[in-house]
This record gives C-alpha cells, sequence and structure tokens, in this order.
C-alpha cells in the first residue's frame, strides 16, 4: 500500500482554517440568548479528569468542553468552546496551563488554554491525528500518541521550538502514553501482534514489557513513587482499574467489580489516594478503599429551542414530475446514446432527442447498464431470476440473456476494452455497505473467476487499455487503531503483481465510491474521477502512474463520468440533469431529457372490519370498528356496520396498526425489486434512509412512489456528509466552503428529506450546514449530541455507534449510559434512534426466541445460507467484540430510562447489518425486553417515527383525513408485541397487499 498521509501540505490546512473562520458560529462564544434551555448536569458519560500540581482543581471534559471544578466539588466553569471536542487533559507541572486534544479543523490535534479560558494555542499541525497528550515533569515537553507514520507512535513535542521525535516504531499501534513523575520513563499501551500490552521506555529508547494481555488496555499511568502503574482494563462484563507492581510484574483490581470505569489516566492526590472518572462521577479513592468519596460536580449548559418550520409534503400531488433517479448513466462509445436506469427499467436516450427509449418493461429491477465496446450490446444487472446477474442484450436485436447467474448479489459491471470480459463484483450476502469480491467472466461463455480478495465498498472497475489491469476506489485507511482514511485510486494487476495504491493529491478523498472514478480514457492517456464534487482529469501512463498535474473540468456538480470512445468527451450528471464537456477545453453543454412521471390516483373504496384498532394515540384498543378508506386516505373511523360499498377486507377476529416506521436502513439497488417487498411483508410500510447514493435511493423511492414496485414510502438523504477522513463508500468528504455549497444545493435540487453528517466533520461545519438546512425546512441528524443540540440539530443515530474519538460520548463501555445523556436528549428534545438490535438486541433476541429465523417472511427473504452466516457470526460476536451481549441490559435500561424522562426515542436498526425487517421487530421486542411497554414500543415505531420525520399531519396514526398506510395482524400486540411481526395484510398508500402477495416474486415476462 502506498499512502502518503505524513506531510503537511500548506493550502490544504489553509484551506481548512480558512473554512473555520468563515462557518464558526460566533455566537457559540457568547452568552447564550435568554429563551434558551439551561440545563446542569451531574453526570458525565466517559468523562477523562485531570487534578492539578497544587491538588486545588480539577478539569475534566464533559460533552466536548473543558470544564475546571474546585477539587472538593461544586460548579464548574467552562475553559474551551464547545465547538472544538476537547478532550483528555492534562496539567502543566506550574498549574497554569492545560494541554488537550480537540478537532476544530477536523484532524486531531494537541492545544494549550491557561486555566482561566484565555490564549488558547495549537501545537501541532499536519493531517495527521494527534491525540492524548501528557506533559513532562519539567514542564519543556509533552508527549502524545499520533498516526502520522501511518500506524500509531508515540511523539515527543519540544515546547521551545517544536522539534517533533518519533519515541516508538513497532509497526503495530502505540498510544495512551504517561511520563514517570521523574521523566525519564514512559508507558503506554502496545498492540503490537506478538506481545501486545503495557509497555515502558527509558530514556535510552530500550523498552521492556511489564504487562502482558490479549484483552484491550487503555490509560496507564504512574504512582507517585514509580512503583506501581495504574490501568484501564476492559474485559467482557467489566471495565476497571487495576495495578501492576512493578518490582514483581503482579497485577490486581483496584477498583470494584461493578465499578464503570472510564477508559482515562488517574490523577493522584497523594501517595495512594487517586483521581479517577467512574460511574458518571468524579471519585477520590484509595488503593485500599475502592469505593472511595464522590466529588459532586454541576456543569449548566444552554440548549437553542427549535424555531424552524419542516418541509411539507403533496402526497396527493396529481402534476408530472420529473424523473431525477437516474441511476448509472453511461454513454455509447460513438457518444451519440446514453444508457441509465430509472423507475425500475432500463432507458436508451439518443443525444438530442429528449424523449428516451424503454429497453425494459417488467416488474423486475434493471441497474448497471455498460455499453459493449463496439457499441452493438448492453450488458446490464436484473434480478429477474430471483438475485442480481449478469445480462447482456443485443441492442439491434433486443435479444437478451442471462450470461452470469450466482446466489449472491452482482453489481458494477465494466467491458474490457477488447470486449472479451466483463468485471463485475459480488457482494457479501445481505450487506449492500459491506466488502464486495472482484470477478471476471468470459463475455461469450459466462465463465467467471474470482480476481482479487474482497474490498471495503470499492468503486466501479475501469480497465486499463491493454485489459492487463483494472483502476478502482478503495479506502486506505491511517492506521489499524482507527477504520477511516481516504479514498485513493488503487490499481489492480490482473498478472499477479501487487496491488498499488495511488493519489491524485496528497490528503485528499476522492468522491463517494460508486461510479465516480477513477475512470480510464480509452486510449489510456488519463484517468477521470470526482474531488470536491466536480470532474478532474490526470494525465497518466500505461501502468497507472499519475504523471502530470490534474486538471478540473467543471464548476459544478459532478457524479458519474463515462468517455466516449474517442477520449474526447466524458457524460456526466451535473446534479439533476445529464452533461457533457468536452476534455480540451472544459466547455460544457446540456443533454436535455425529457422523462416523468406521475403518482398513481385511485377514487377505490375498501372497508376494513378491524375487530381491534390501534390507532397509534391511545393506549387502549378500539373495537368493532370499520375503516373507511377513499383512494389513498382514510375517511372515516365508524362502528361496524354490515354491507359498506367497497373493497372489504375482513380482520374482525384480528389487529389493526398503523403501517410502522424503520427509521434507520441503508439499501442499495443490488437488493432488487424482492426489498419492497420484504419491508411491506413485515408492516413496515415507511423508511427513513440516513445514508445513501441519492441517485440509487431517488431511483427506489420513484418506483415505489410508482407502483412500478411495491415498496414503502422513503424518506432518504444523499451520502453521508464527513470531513477529510471517510469510511464507507457513500461518504462525501467535504473540505471547503464551495465543496459544501455544492452539496447543499444538491440536497434542495433533488429534495432530499433530511441531511446527514457523519463523524469526522468538525461542529463548524456541522453547524453551517443545518443553519442551511433548517432554511430549507430539512432535518439534520448525525452520531453528535452535544454540541449538536445547541445549535439545533434535530436528531442522533445510534445509542453507541461509530464515534471518532474511539469511546462514545453517548455509552460507556460496558453499555452504561449516564445523566448527562438522558438529561440532555430529554431536554433539547432531539430525537434518537438507538439502534438497539445492531448493539447486540437483534442477536440477543435470537437467543431467545429460535422461531424469529423461522417466520414466513424470514425464509422467504433469506437463504438457509444467510442463516447460517448469520448464526456462526452471532456466536462470534462475544468473542470478537467483549461485552457485546452480555451488558446489553444495561443498554435496554438506557432506552427504558430515556422515554421516562420524555425523551423522543425511535426505532431504527441500521439494516442490512442487521436483517432486513425482521430486525425491526427485535428492536421493538429489545424495547419492551427493557421495560417498555408494547404500547410505547409501537408508538416509538409510528407515531413518533413520523414525528421525527416530518409527516405526522399525513402518518404515524390512524385517524380520519390520514394516509392509508396499516397492518393487518393476528393476536394482541400491545400485550404480545411478538404479534407485531404476525402480518396478514399491509395496506400502504391505500394500495392493499395481503401476505401471500408479498412473499410470491413477479412471474418473468408479465
Amino acid at each position: 500500500m502506498n499512502v502518503r498521509h505524513a506531510g503537511n501540505p500548506a493550502g490544504l490546512k489553509l484551506v481548512a482554517i480558512v473554512f473555520f473562520l468563515l462557518f464558526i458560529d460566533q455566537s457559540a462564544f457568547a452568552v447564550p440568548p435568554t429563551d434558551s434551555i439551561r440545563v446542569t448536569v451531574t453526570e458525565g458519560t466517559n468523562l477523562a479528569a485531570a487534578l492539578s500540581p497544587d491538588k486545588k482543581t480539577i478539569v475534566f471534559d464533559l460533552q466536548g468542553t473543558l470544564w475546571t471544578l474546585p477539587a472538593t466539588g461544586g460548579n464548574a466553569r467552562p475553559v474551551t468552546d464547545a465547538l472544538g471536542d476537547s478532550r483528555q487533559p492534562t496539567w502543566s507541572p506550574d498549574g497554569n496551563t492545560i494541554a488537550y486534544h480537540a478537532f476544530y479543523d477536523g484532524d486531531y490535534h494537541i492545544y494549550t488554554v491557561r486555566k482561566d479560558g484565555s490564549h488558547r494555542q495549537q501545537l501541532t499541525t499536519g493531517l495527521s491525528d494527534n491525540r492524548e497528550p501528557h506533559w513532562s515533569p519539567d514542564g519543556k515537553s509533552l508527549i502524545f500518541a499520533s498516526d502520522r507514520g501511518n500506524n500509531y507512535d508515540i511523539w515527543q513535542l519540544t515546547l521551545d521550538g517544536g522539534k517533533l521525535t518519533q519515541l516508538t516504531t513497532d509497526p503495530a499501534n502505540q498510544y495512551n502514553p504517561a511520563f514517570s513523575a521523574d521523566g525519564q520513563q514512559i508507558v503506554y499501551v502496545s498492540e503490537r501482534a506478538d506481545a501486545p500490552g503495557l509497555y515502558i521506555r527509558d530514556a535510552s529508547g530500550e523498552e521492556k514489557q511489564v504487562v502482558s494481555t490479549t484483552g484491550k488496555l487503555a490509560a496507564p499511568m504512574w504512582s507517585p513513587d514509580g512503583r506501581q502503574i495504574l490501568y484501564n482494563v476492559f474485559t467482557r462484563t467489566r471495565s476497571g482499574l487495576d495495578a501492576v507492581t512493578l518490582a514483581t510484574g503482579q497485577t490486581r483490581p483496584v477498583t470494584n467489580a461493578t465499578d464503570d470505569v472510564f477508559p482515562f489516566r488517574v490523577s493522584w492526590f497523594s501517595g495512594d489516594v487517586y483521581l479517577l472518572a467512574v460511574n458518571g462521577k468524579l471519585r477520590k479513592a484509595t488503593l485500599r478503599q475502592p469505593a472511595g468519596t464522590d466529588i459532586p460536580f454541576r456543569a449548566t449548559v444552554a440548549l437553542a429551542k427549535r424555531t424552524y418550520t419542516r418541509k411539507t409534503y403533496d402526497f396527493n400531488s396529481a402534476t408530472l414530475q420529473p424523473v431525477l433517479g437516474i441511476k448509472g448513466p453511461c454513454v455509447s462509445p460513438d457518444g451519440k446514446q446514453i444508457a441509465f436506469a430509472a423507475l425500475g427499467d432500463l432507458w436508451l436516450l439518443t443525444i438530442g432527442n429528449p424523449k428516451p427509449a424503454q429497453l425494459t418493461n417488467d416488474a423486475f429491477a434493471e441497474t448497471d447498464p455498460a455499453f459493449s465496446p463496439d457499441g452493438t450490446k448492453l450488458a446490464f444487472m436484473s434480478d429477474r431470476n430471483g438475485n442480481m446477474d449478469v445480462w447482456v442484450r443485443t441492442l439491434a436485436t433486443g435479444d437478451e440473456q442471462c450470461l452470469v447467474d450466482v446466489p449472491d448479489e452482482l453489481h458494477f459491471l465494466s467491458w474490457s476494452p477488447d470486449g472479451s470480459k466483463l468485471a463485475f463484483y459480488q457482494a457479501d450476502p445481505r450487506n449492500a455497505w459491506g466488502r464486495s469480491t472482484l470477478f471476471i467472466a468470459d463475455a461469450k461463455t459466462g465463465q467467471f473467476e474470482k480476481r482479487h480478495e474482497s474490498l471495503f465498498v470499492p468503486s466501479q472497475p475501469s480497465w486499463s487499455p491493454d485489459g492487463k489491469m483494472l483502476a478502482l476506489s478503495a479506502l486506505q485507511v491511517y492506521s489499524s487503531r482507527y477504520r477511516e482514511g481516504i479514498s485513493e485510486i488503487l490499481l489492480v494487476s490482473l498478472d499477479g503483481k501487487p496491488d498499488r495504491a495511488v493519489s491524485p493529491e496528497q490528503g485528499r478523498s476522492l468522491g463517494s465510491r460508486s461510479k465516480n472514478g477513477p475512470v480510464w480514457s480509452p486510449d489510456g492517456a488519463m484517468m477521470a474521477y470526482i474531488q470536491d464534487g466536480l470532474l478532474w482529469v490526470v494525465t497518466t501512463d500505461g501502468s497507472g502512474n499519475l504523471t502530470g498535474q490534474p486538471r478540473v473540468l467543471t464548476t459544478e456538480l459532478a457524479e458519474a463520468p463515462t468517455w466516449t470512445a474517442d477520449a474526447k468527451r466524458l457524460v456526466f450528471l451535473a446534479t439533476d440533469r445529464l452533461k457533457q464537456v468536452v476534455v480540451a477545453d472544459g466547455r460544457t453543454e446540456a443533454i436535455p431529457l425529457d422523462l416523468t412521471y406521475r403518482l398513481p390516483q385511485s377514487t377505490a373504496q375498501t372497508v376494513i372490519h378491524a375487530g381491534r384498532l390501534f390507532d397509534g394515540r391511545s393506549a387502549t384498543y378500539q373495537t368493532n370498528v370499520d375503516i373507511l378508506i377513499t383512494g389513498n386516505r382514510i375517511r372515516a373511523i365508524e362502528p361496524h356496520k354490515a354491507g359498506r360499498s367497497g373493497q372489504l377486507i375482513d380482520a374482525s377476529d384480528k389487529t389493526v396498526m398503523p403501517g410502522l416506521f424503520e427509521c434507520h436502513t441503508h439499501q442499495h439497488a443490488m437488493s432488487g425489486e424482492q426489498l419492497g417487498r420484504l419491508w411491506l411483508s413485515f408492516g413496515i410500510t415507511s423508511l427513513r434512509e440516513p445514508g445513501a447514493d441519492p441517485y440509487d435511493a431517488l431511483e427506489r423511492k420513484e418506483a415505489w412512489s410508482t407502483n412500478r414496485r411495491p415498496g414503502p414510502r422513503q424518506f432518504f438523504t444523499g451520502g453521508l456528509t464527513d470531513g477529510r477522513r471517510i469510511y464507507y463508500g457513500a461518504a462525501v468528504s467535504v473540505l471547503t466552503p464551495e465543496h459544501l455549497d455544492r452539496e447543499l444545493n444538491r440536497a434542495v435540487r433533488l429534495n432530499y428529506d433530511m441531511i446527514k453528517t457523519y463523524v469526522r466533520l468538525p461542529d463548524a461545519m456541522q453547524q453551517r450546514i443545518t443553519t442551511f438546512a433548517h432554511a430549507h425546512g430539512m432535518p439534520v441528524s448525525s452520531h453528535e449530541i452535544y454540541p449538536a443540540m445547541s445549535y439545533q440539530v434535530d436528531a442522533v443515530e445510534h445509542i453507541g455507534g461509530t464515534s471518532r474519538r474511539g469511546y462514545s460520548p453517548k455509552i460507556s463501555a460496558v453499555n452504561r449510559t449516564y445523566g448527562d445523556v438522558i438529561q440532555l436528549l430529554a431536554a433539547s428534545q432531539m430525537n434518537i434512534t438507538p439502534t438497539a438490535s445492531l448493539q447486540g438486541g437483534f442477536n440477543t433476541m435470537v437467543a431467545k426466541d429460535s422461531n424469529l429465523l423461522k417466520n414466513r417472511q424470514y425464509r422467504t427473504f433469506f437463504s438457509e445460507a444467510y442463516t447460517i452466516r448469520l448464526l456462526t457470526e452471532s456466536a462470534q460476536l462475544p468473542k470478537l467484540y467483549p461485552g457485546y451481549l452480555d451488558n446489553f441490559g444495561s443498554l435496554q435500561k438506557t432506552l427504558k430510562a430515556l422515554v421516562v424522562a420524555g425523551a423522543h426515542v425511535t426505532t431504527g436498526t441500521d439494516s442490512p447489518f442487521v436483517p432486513y425487517g425482521l430486525s425491526l421487530h427485535t428492536e421493538l421486542q429489545s424495547f419492551v425486553g427493557g421495560g417498555l411497554s408494547p404500547y410505547e414500543a409501537l408508538r416509538s415505531a409510528t407515531l413518533w417515527a413520523a414525528e421525527a420525520v416530518g409527516v405526522a399531519n399525513d402518518l404515524g396514526s390512524i385517524e380520519p383525513g390520514k394516509l392509508a398506510d396499516l397492518v393487518v395482524v393476528t393476536g394482541d400486540p400491545l400485550t404480545r408485541i411478538e404479534d407485531a411481526r404476525k402480518v396478514e395484510v399491509v395496506v400502504k398508500n391505500g394500495t392493499v397487499y395481503t401476505i401471500d402477495q408479498l412473499l410470491t416474486r413477479p412471474v418473468a415476462g408479465r
């Protein structure tokens, strides 16, 4: 791997600084407005604390702000602002200055600030992360962990002059350093494969291991006499503090087994009296008396009241609407036609005639069109045989044949230059956001072979002109300690040579890893790609080496570039229209496209005779009533009367309830037409998708809304709006104000339902996004709670979930959440979708109820091989992730505490990481297992979800005037939540589907 991250390009750093200065909201530093919501918290989740040298003052981090506190307790005072995500403070020996790491510009750097909050100074720069500082006893230097060498090592910064010295060089990660009291030694954690544990390095550079373990360690700290080291150890059921006696090597626990010790350094009051953060509190304890004494604190924060107006929806519009879900456009070699997928079918546009010809017309999903090099054939993906396979169409005759038929889903086709082969990916089962394996098939026989081990969400491959190499965009991580990195060009040799990674610009990520390049020009002279949302080209030689300076071709957002055979033009999506650019001079031309759709209109009468009706508002049933539906809306709910006109659904011995919302899922076209039927079969009539390829999501949304394919309502956003480092293929790395403006403009023009910001996005940028989104009626969500809620971010995903910090501000290592999180979520009314199924709920519920994997919906849509794999992975989870299942009860207690406190909680599962559809029901069971009533659980999946999405006027409950989205189930879900999955009939937008219809595949050719 050839990753170039260690440098410090001045231009890139300047861009980041300018962005911060332009878009930071200076009101964040001012006195909060008088109408703000003030919350005083007395507990903190994953606090880090340090005691001043004079033992009089404590500094601690609480939700990304540093606070000081008298060592005896009392009112805490902030010494940093809220936008820096300031963490893990350490005192200078003279007690005047605090060092810490912070995230102002999108990388973690070491900062110092005076104890009164003045004179903030940034000490490190560059593209690396720098974390966990610790001050030398003489005050002349700081040690810290940094990934500037492509893995984490310990570095030392001399404060006078800024000299940087690398102290450790092992290829494994080293981190959490601490000086001994005499300054002659340091201790740190090492992940070296042959001997992980705690290591000591002396002044001569000699290293020795002092604690050996295969478990997870953190935050070692010397005792004042240098004879012991205290450190955090995390096992399956415990996050505690252990001590090692250096003379003997003996280790022992020094905290109680039930304590939840946060993974940060202790500080010392005296020889055996220390300060630690545990169980949400600050504690003064001794080595002999671990129970110790709590040091009370009160920290008051201000939250803004929500004041913006949400966007409105017209679910009854009868007007023609332009198709926006133009997926995977591909230009013909002669540059005269463009093939693309939309509304579930393939289309062929002849440039100059805006009306495209429809190539396929069936109930299945066709996608990924690719012209053969001679232009006579079109390869594409279709699920006509039950899963996404490779098909080839002869354009002159319309004849089609299935070339590659395998059980797993295939995607991202690419012809070899001579037309003899097709490259494609086979995705890991049911995980569109996971890994994919590269295959190459013979274009005549369909025989195929694997040509590369699986890659994490790679882009569409592009062939070199000689057919000996493939170029694709792949994730290159900075270190194995954290998962983020940048998307670079990966050159895959087909003759056995090692892969090579190259990058047009150091430290800059390519566009989202879908169809955004690299795309090799047919003559081999250039590669086209997306960066900063724009279309670029760079010259290259026959081996894939980048030989020239990158050149930008567009000034507007570009997506999915494809070359004409003469390498003179590139066709691309310009947000919501097709365009082409002349490579020589950058001249851009619009390509007219006239493709529209209309929402179905119906005046049909439907009567549902409900024996029991859960309307989504009342905790009790209405009984023996008729739900009268005209077209797509509920006209009335009246006592049952025989003989009413219209289609009768007899649910006199069943329960009718509102259609369910899945509030956190990610999807992909490779799941095919069956995905919509799967959702509906589990009673799920609405989806919230917080992260997707926007054109993929729009194609699906438009196909479902027009009944081209049966499926639920979809509320979506585009890619994950992230910072310089990214992870998922759908992530968009945004570094400049101009790029952000382009992405926000796309959100409006493509009519996003929300914006999702991701974990490496600085708070100042997230604040700017939130202001824009609210001005256009769109909510914003992220993985963050504070300070996000202080500037009105609407929602947070996961009670745990990915965090840039390596630990969560919402939940501890043993799944406990403390008062700060509960209070802030309740007071702010920020919606939380905890995804309990993802974080142990699904596996816990399956272990308790084996019938979960035997219900008819699951057996229809999920293969036996997938089930075996699922069960195998579930059995491995406790070993791979200690505490994953053992501490799930603590997470359930948090769910209960949130609802009791008045927080707004909705159901979502982060499928496909857990199975689509079924996981929502394990989410409901997890809620009830944690002490919520079935009514509260169902309300979180109906009315509360509709409120979070912004559609409670139309959805979420069964009331006159609302849309006819409802489910008929057998049983009594208000008593037994498991009955909610016993679906018999689903009505979505007034269209009635029986369970048998939903479980039956369409017939090919019809």
